[in-house]
């Protein structure tokens, strides 16, 4: 393993009990979800969401159920990565109202209905059901029905990154779980995973946290098979240097491989469809994506709120070495990078 960061077997709280600063036993990362956001006070620094992805092919749909205390948000989003077209719907509550995320990620079902939007997220010992109807901006009614497995086994990279005692973020990233549903909008029906669909993977980004009034990161992941393994990438920088912490792992066959070193991201921020190269210093992964679709966002609300992101869709060539030393040259994952760019 090429991390010195400590690895946490046992449930934990990740505030102190008065909810207000660190839990020092919190400090750490685990091989799936231990960690209870006990977040107490301090207005306009906590930061909750579950943001899932689904990578289906041609096709990428995603939804946000979040809570940042000054809004709460929630939306779902599709893409056809070959016509370029896109839909779904956005909704925007004031104060978190109607918006609400357990303290332990999945113990409880994350259900909103507002303003045409009727989005539900559930959690099983199986999997994770994605589900929610809405009217596209042409009244085309849309229907989302995914099910995103959790094989019995499979790991996740969590971990929390601290800048301090009062600022600091619990982070879940799944990568590889797969995906069968299907998408419909209007009369164009898109199935998800399955024997009438391509392969298809789900992704899984959990945020608990506090978080500074500025700051950017990147992320990125994929997922696909490989000389008969299954194989997923889980990749962020910025954020997180400086921490002693990373959310950067390999999966591959379900295990986690856990990359301790800061990675070296290298794209163009202005030219954001040239290709992104994710680079190991360890030397465990060298990873280049090659864009589809940007999906390029920009919200500016006043000089201390607004947001601008480029993310972008396409697929992964390249090679890893697992802790197990399982080395693979893979090429065609499924996957996305983003930098993400927030005033919050």
């Amino acid at each position: 393993m090429t991390t010195n960061e400590l690895e946490l077997t046992d449930p934990v709280d990740l505030c102190t009990p008065d909810g207000l600063r660190l839990n020092p036993a919190a400090r750490g990362w685990s091989r799936r979800p231990l960690h209870r956001a006990n977040l107490r006070d301090r207005f306009g620094t906590n930061k909750r969401w579950d943001y899932w992805a689904v990578l289906a092919g041609d096709l990428v749909i995603s939804t946000t159920f979040a809570d940042v205390d000054h809004l709460g948000l929630a939306d779902v989003y599709w893409v056809d990565l070959v016509s370029g077209e896109t839909g779904g719907q956005a909704i925007v509550v004031a104060g978190g109202q109607g918006i609400a995320l357990p303290e332990v990620p999945g113990t409880a079902p994350l259900k909103v209905e507002h303003d045409g939007l009727a989005l539900q997220i559930a959690d099983n010992q199986q999997g994770t059901h994605l589900d929610a109807t809405w009217t596209e901006q042409d009244g085309r009614p849309g229907r989302l029905d995914v099910f995103v497995a959790l094989p019995v086994g499979h790991e996740s990279l969590n971990v929390v990154v601290p800048w301090n005692d009062e600022l600091f973020n619990f982070t879940s990233k799944h990568q590889a779980r797969p995906a069968v549903g299907e998408l419909v909008v209007g009369d164009r029906h898109w199935s998800v995973g399955g024997s009438d669909g391509a392969e298809s993977w789900g992704v899984l980004d959990v945020g608990r946290g506090r978080w500074p009034a500025q700051i950017n990161w990147n992320w990125g992941g994929g997922a696909g098979r490989c000389d008969g393994h299954v194989v997923g990438l889980q990749v962020g920088a910025k954020w997180t240097q400086g921490s002693g912490f990373t959310e950067n792992a390999l999966i591959v066959d379900s295990r986690v491989s856990k990359l301790g070193s800061e990675l070296e991201w290298g794209y163009d921020w202005e030219d954001p469809m040239q290709p992104w190269r994710v680079v190991d210093p360890g030397g465990q992964l060298d990873a280049v994506l090659t864009p589809r679709f940007d999906k390029h966002t920009k919200v500016d609300v006043s000089p201390e709120l607004g947001s601008e992101t480029h993310q972008v869709f396409g697929t992964w060539s390249g090679r890893l070495l697992s802790d197990d030393g399982v080395a693979l040259q893979f090429s065609g994952l499924q996957g996305f990078a983003e930098e993400a760019r927030q005033r919050w």
